[in-house]
């Protein structure tokens, strides 16, 4: 008689199991086109509040997928190694190739400096932010261009008093979050 009643229960048991593997693969759905559209918008939105700290906060790092000269060609670089970095009144602009040569160490130029103005708007219908701010190095000033999406792709171009453009396209980080490695300072 207790064998009946394990078997009975065992059964009932692997039969309440399978109904309840059935019926949460029925629950799952398929976001639709339009619900998927609104996820993305939510994101976008809560990364725009994310920027909004740390663009105000002047914490960030723009770590450079790609540099361009000022006739439009554009490189691939590495992330680590190329960057703008501010953490509140102090900036770094460096390029560096993984070679180890150059005035800096790591194939490039670190120019480390105090920040000086800031200009920072934002488009709150579109998602975007602009940054102008100037970097006083010692080798020399230079203006920063910025502009920064909601999914946190940025692009800053570099100017000094002498002619001729950088271009650091990227993406923004935390600093925290960001592996940049430093050289050391060119003079």
């Amino acid at each position: 008689m207790k064998t009946m009643i394990l078997k009975t229960a065992s059964l009932l048991l692997v039969f309440g199991l399978f109904l309840t593997f059935q019926n949460s693969n029925a629950q799952e759905k398929k976001l639709t086109r339009q619900e998927l559209k609104e996820v993305r918008k939510a994101q976008m939105v809560t990364n725009y509040h994310i920027l909004d700290t740390m663009l105000n906060r002047r914490t960030f790092v723009l770590e450079a997928d790609y540099l361009q000269n000022k006739y439009g060609q554009r490189l691939p670089v590495v992330s680590s190694l190329n960057f703008i970095k501010v953490d509140g009144s102090r900036g770094i602009l460096q390029t560096g190739v993984n070679s180890g040569l150059g005035y800096n160490g790591v194939g490039g130029v670190t120019a480390e400096g105090t920040v000086g103005t800031w200009e920072l708007s934002k488009n709150a219908d579109k998602l975007y932010y602009t940054l102008h701010f100037s970097l006083l190095t010692n080798l020399g000033n230079y203006d920063v261009w910025m502009t920064v999406s909601s999914d946190t792709h940025a692009s800053a171009t570099i100017t000094g008093l002498e002619p001729g453009k950088l271009t650091w396209d990227g993406h923004l980080n935390t600093i925290y979050n960001s592996r940049v490695y430093k050289g050391q300072n060119s003079y």
